[in-house]
């Protein structure tokens, strides 16, 4: 069994409304709250970074699929919105909605598309980070699937 380790390196300088910075070899940035939570809004922040990570990861997961699938792939991209509620000052990260929208290449049959849904639905429930949230923040999906034309 192989094991992948990442590392991360973080420094905040002080209080709740400071400016810390992370390293994560390719990924380094500024974080702070986000001016939404009455923070400084400088770089980034954990809402962000969650929703990156499960956007990124579901969009590579579904690419991987497709093309093991051999589906003919013209277009394919993602908005990705998470949802944080906050009640009685808690903060509680609700929802993750994936809008992908694809496009397979023209003369795709009927059939691809079928297969590109189902695609679509299982590489949300396959993906790393789908998993490792799973039963604390709810994800959707809202696709737009078509043939080109």
């Amino acid at each position: 069994m192989a094991h992948h380790h990442f590392l991360l390196k973080a420094e905040w300088p002080g209080g709740r409304n400071s400016v810390g910075n992370i390293d994560a070899g390719k990924l380094k940035t500024a974080i702070s709250i986000p001016k939404e939570m009455d923070g400084p809004d400088v770089g980034t922040n954990p809402d962000e970074m969650l929703l990156g990570a499960a956007a990124t990861c579901y969009i590579i997961t579904l690419a991987a699929m497709i093309e093991r699938a051999e589906l003919p792939l013209e277009s394919m991209d993602l908005n990705s919105e998470g949802i944080v509620d906050v009640t009685d000052g808690v903060f509680t990260y609700k929802k993750i909605i994936h809008r992908p929208r694809i496009t397979l290449e023209k003369g795709a049959s009927v059939n691809m598309l079928s297969k590109l849904q189902r695609l679509v639905e299982k590489a949300e429930k396959n993906c790393m980070i789908s998993k490792a949230i799973k039963g604390n923040v709810e994800m959707e999906l809202e696709a737009d699937l078509s043939i080109a034309y």
